[in-house]
């Protein structure tokens, strides 16, 4: 299996970047794109790497309907679109009331893609699923919200989804921005493969701070000998800080290709 990373917010090299995330994901003879960001970046990244999206990929998975990683579908037609029925709600910061979900809504997308909604597990390919949505299990992930629905109550992101591959009996986590709570992905992604072990989780963990939650996380990801950690995205300074005393990690950037 191969990630190549199309949207980060960091970029490498010849790269462009921008706040956002969109990875393509060979694996099985497939291409599934995993988020595309929020504007063509992923496109053209894409093409400096040999990839044509609108030609070479059937399947797009949308981890959530934030701005960020959904807008770049604007760019795209006529494939398989799949994500949580939820995607689609009217959403803003509580701070300032401004509009965080995406510019295109489901009437759009339906016109522009063949849509399929899903609260449950989707395999996607032998050894790749769609995880859908994640059962808030622990008391330390995603017990607080900074974000409101358009009918004014909490929005705590119940379309926040993620993918896992199998590898060599191993499991890899990609995470689009882990609302639900990163562990909470790990252990969904192992009642639904029943495998157990994970050998790399990459992506956005939604952690800002050296707090509770990010070191629980930490303890989480030693406790469970997490071979390989990529965090990315939306996983703040302080917190890789943290997770590097226990983790040898790359930042990860645009146009790189992680192999498994």
């Amino acid at each position: 299996m191969k990630i190549n990373i199309l949207t980060e917010n960091i970029a490498g090299g010849k790269f462009q970047a921008e706040h956002g995330l969109s990875y393509l994901i060979e694996i099985d003879g497939e291409m599934i794109l995993f988020d595309t960001g929020h504007t063509d970046v992923f496109l053209k990244n894409a093409a400096v790497l040999g990839f044509d999206i609108q030609r070479d990929v059937e399947t797009v998975v949308l981890s959530h309907g934030h701005w960020d990683h959904g807008d770049g579908l604007q760019f795209l037609h006529d494939k398989k679109l799949i994500t949580h029925p939820s995607a689609f709600e009217n959403r803003y910061r509580k701070t300032d009331n401004s509009p965080i979900g995406l510019w295109m809504d489901k009437t759009e997308i339906r016109q522009k893609f063949q849509l399929i909604e899903s609260k449950s597990p989707v395999q996607l390919t032998k050894n790749l699923w769609y995880l859908g949505e994640i059962p808030r299990m622990n008391d330390f992930e995603s017990q607080t919200t900074t974000f409101s629905l358009g009918s004014g109550e909490e929005d705590f992101i119940a379309d926040d989804s993620a993918l896992v591959a199998t590898v060599g009996n191993k499991l890899t986590i990609i995470s689009g921005c882990a609302h639900s709570g990163i562990c909470n992905i790990c252990d969904y992604a192992r009642k639904v493969t029943g495998i157990n072990q994970i050998q790399t989780v990459i992506g956005g963990f939604h952690l800002k701070d050296q707090d509770q939650q990010t070191r629980k996380t930490l303890d989480y990801f030693r406790k469970n000998k997490i071979e390989t950690l990529l965090p990315s995205h939306c996983t703040a300074f302080p917190a890789k800080v943290l997770f590097n005393e226990s983790f040898d990690f790359p930042e990860v950037k645009s146009g790189m290709c992680f192999e498994f």
